[in-house]
C-alpha cells in the first residue's frame, strides 16, 4: 500500500481475559451475545441467564486459565500479528486490533482511529471460516461503533479467507514441523486430526458454511502436504445442545481402537494460540490420547506470528483492498 493519508489496518478477534479476575465478566459478555449463542428463554432473559451461567462456569475456567499463565495469549498475539501485517503493507498503514468480549472494544478502537484522524480502514476478521456465529457477530459489532463512533470511515471488510493460497501454505508448513517431531521410520504411519470449534448444529441445518470452509482448508492443506491419513473433528462442545459432530474427544478415542499409535493433532480454525490449544489440546487432549493408548503424541504449531503467515495476510490484505 501506498497513499498520502493513513490507513487502518483493523483485525477483528474473540478476545480473552486478561487476568482471572476477568474471567468471568468475559464470560458473561460471551454468553450475552445472542449472535453466539441463544439462550433459552428468548431475548429479554438471556443476560439473566449469561449472568448465572458466567457465575457457575468461572471457577472450572479460572482454573484452566491459571494452567496456562493466569490469562489469555489472544490479545498478545492479534497485536503482533496486526502489526506485522501492517509492517508489510507500508508506512501509512496503522494496526488496531479489536475483540469482540474483552478489551480493546469496539468503541474504544474507533475512537481512537477518529482521533488519529484516519478515515479509511481494512478490517480483517481473523476467523479464517465464515460463521455467523463469530464473524458475523465480530462484523456486526465493528459496523455498530463504527455508525456511531465514527460514521466517516470508509471501510474495506475481509470477513474469510479459508482457502487463501497464503494461509494454506502456512498451515502446510506448520504440519510439516509437527511431523517433524516423530521420528522418521513412523512418520509415514501418523494420523493428522484436523480440530476445528465446533457449533452448535443449528448453525450448520440453517445454511452456515463454516463446516464446508474447514473441510476445504484441510483437503487444500493435505494436497500441500502429501499422503497422510487425516479427519477432521470438532472440540470444544459444551451444553446441553446438538454439536456439530465427531467431536474431537470421540475422534481421538475411535483412532485409538483403530489401532493408530502417533497422533498430530492440528488446531484448524485458530490462528494462534489461546486456551483452546494451549490448555484444551495440549492438557486434556494429550491426556486423553495417552489414555486411549498412543504411544506419540504432537500438535502441529500455531500459525501466531510467523513471517510465512505475516507474508500470506498482507498480500492477502492488497489483493482484497486493490492496494
Amino acid at each position: 500500500m501506498s497513499a498520502a493519508k493513513p490507513t487502518a489496518l483493523i483485525l477483528l478477534n474473540m478476545g480473552g481475559p486478561d487476568s482471572l479476575e476477568a474471567v468471568k465478566p468475559f464470560l458473561y459478555n460471551l454468553f450475552s451475545d445472542r449472535e453466539l449463542i441463544q439462550l433459552p428463554a428468548g431475548a429479554l432473559l438471556q443476560k439473566p441467564f449469561a449472568r448465572m451461567l458466567s457465575h457457575f462456569r468461572a471457577k472450572k475456567v479460572v482454573e484452566n486459565y491459571r494452567l496456562i499463565g493466569g490469562k489469555s495469549p489472544l490479545l498478545e498475539w492479534t497485536q503482533k500479528q496486526a502489526s506485522g501485517i501492517a509492517e508489510r503493507l507500508g508506512e501509512d498503514v496503522r494496526p488496531f486490533v479489536l475483540m469482540r468480549y474483552w478489551q480493546p472494544r469496539a468503541e474504544a478502537v474507533l475512537a481512537e482511529i477518529k482521533s488519529a484522524g484516519i478515515e479509511r480502514a481494512v478490517v480483517l476478521s481473523m476467523y479464517p471460516h465464515y460463521t455467523g456465529a463469530t464473524t458475523g457477530s465480530s462484523v456486526n459489532d465493528f459496523k455498530r461503533a463504527a455508525a456511531k463512533v465514527h460514521p466517516v470511515l470508509t471501510y474495506q471488510l475481509i470477513e474469510n479467507w479459508y482457502a487463501w493460497p497464503g494461509y494454506l501454505d502456512a498451515l502446510a508448513n506448520r504440519i510439516r514441523e509437527g511431523l517433524g517431531s516423530f521420528h522418521e521410520l513412523l512418520r509415514d504411519k501418523v494420523q493428522i486430526l484436523f480440530s476445528a470449534h465446533a457449533l452448535p448444529q443449528k448453525f450448520i441445518d440453517r445454511g452456515d458454511p463454516y463446516r464446508q470452509h474447514v473441510e476445504v482448508t484441510a483437503n487444500e492443506v493435505m494436497r500441500r502436504v502429501g499422503d497422510y491419513d487425516w479427519t477432521i473433528a470438532w472440540q470444544s462442545r459444551s451444553g446441553p445442545v446438538q454439536w456439530m459432530e465427531p467431536g474431537t474427544e470421540e475422534m481421538i478415542r475411535q483412532l485409538a481402537d483403530a489401532g493408530h499409535k502417533s497422533l498430530l493433532l492440528v488446531p484448524i480454525s485458530f490462528v494462534s494460540d489461546h486456551i483452546e490449544t494451549l490448555e484444551e489440546i495440549d492438557v486434556q487432549y494429550r491426556n486423553l490420547a495417552a489414555d486411549c493408548g498412543f504411544a506419540h503424541f504432537h500438535r502441529a504449531p500455531s500459525l501466531n506470528d510467523r513471517g510465512d503467515f505475516l507474508d500470506g495476510m498482507a498480500a492477502l490484505v492488497k489483493e482484497k483492498s486493490g492496494r
